[in-house]
């Protein structure tokens, strides 16, 4: 069943056009990954999706039925920003949020105590989050958007500027959420994150997404055949090892290289003899792109500034 379909979506701000004509779409119960460099147009998409940008052309669909404010008691939506009131308890934050959507008496109680839970702070239920931590209060931004026991959640970079014990409990919570029958939008630039608990993912650049799809079948569309990963036991350096004509590409860092071939059949022990002889290896395979070499690869390398 189809959660989320975004269709032909555009937007435009002063006469420039942020998003160009998105088109997405999210199944029941995936854990899909929304990622994009700064200015790309992310953050404005996901303002459309959960209704507060409402100026724009094409649709949005959840559960097969237009957006509109009727449907976000189907969302719980997890904002970059802390959502959060500091002088108000843990408990009483998420019973003001669950009271928004209607909740009430035993219901309310109830569902507090799960969302509470859910993220490790029923203890902490009597104490203000102006004494706790940033990664407990980013748990608890994240308790008072679930109260509601939404089927599609949204979270905004959720673990941006946390420590990593409070960056694991939260991967792991959400996990729990999507195991109990939820549908996750997840975005963050923690790429590690992505691949740890995404399946498919949408890489959105320039108001237009670039790649959408499987994160395997990714990954294989951008493995090359003719990289390798080459690890030297000291500083050496391999430029030289290689005759010219063969070489595509060199990069390094420390002594680590990557080697790209200019023919696709050269092989691992063709490459081995090569540098055998002028330097220590400690390891030497076929290069394996992860999710943020192919981030990088479709978005490039230079600093973005923006918050579009």
């Amino acid at each position: 069943m189809t959660v989320l379909k975004v269709s032909d979506v555009k937007k435009t701000y002063d006469k420039k056009e942020v998003l160009h004509g998105v088109n997405f779409s999210v199944q029941e119960k995936e854990v899909y990954g929304l990622l994009g460099p700064n200015g790309a147009g992310k953050s404005t998409l996901l303002n459309i999706i959960v209704n507060l940008i409402t100026e724009h052309s094409g649709d949005v669909e959840i559960f097969a039925k237009k957006i509109s404010r009727s449907s976000l008691s189907e969302i719980g939506f997890v904002p970059q920003d802390l959502a959060i009131y500091e002088d108000l308890s843990t408990i009483q934050n998420v019973s003001f949020f669950g009271s928004l959507y209607g909740l009430k008496g035993k219901v309310l109680h109830e569902n507090c105590e799960a969302a509470l839970r859910m993220v490790g702070l029923w203890d902490q239920r009597k104490r203000k989050p102006s004494a706790f931590s940033g990664g407990m209060k980013r748990r608890l931004n994240i308790a008072c958007s679930i109260v509601h026991s939404p089927k599609l959640i949204i979270l905004d970079e959720p673990t941006v500027g946390i420590d990593p014990q409070s960056r694991n409990y939260i991967l792991e919570s959400i996990k729990a959420l999507n195991q109990a029958g939820a549908t996750i939008i997840y975005t963050s630039h923690y790429m590690e994150e992505v691949e740890a608990i995404c399946s498919k993912v949408a890489i959105i650049d320039d108001g237009k997404i670039v790649e959408n799809g499987l994160i395997s079948v990714i990954k294989e569309k951008y493995q090359k055949n003719n990289c390798y990963e080459c690890i030297l036991e000291t500083q050496a350096k391999i430029e030289g090892v290689f005759p010219k004509e063969l070489i595509a590409d060199i990069s390094s860092s420390d002594n680590k290289y990557l080697i790209t071939f200019k023919t696709d059949y050269i092989n691992i022990k063709d490459v081995m003899a090569l540098v055998t002889d002028k330097n220590s290896i400690v390891s030497i395979g076929k290069y394996r792109p992860n999710l943020e070499d192919i981030f990088l690869d479709i978005t490039g390398k230079a600093l973005r500034d923006g918050d579009s």
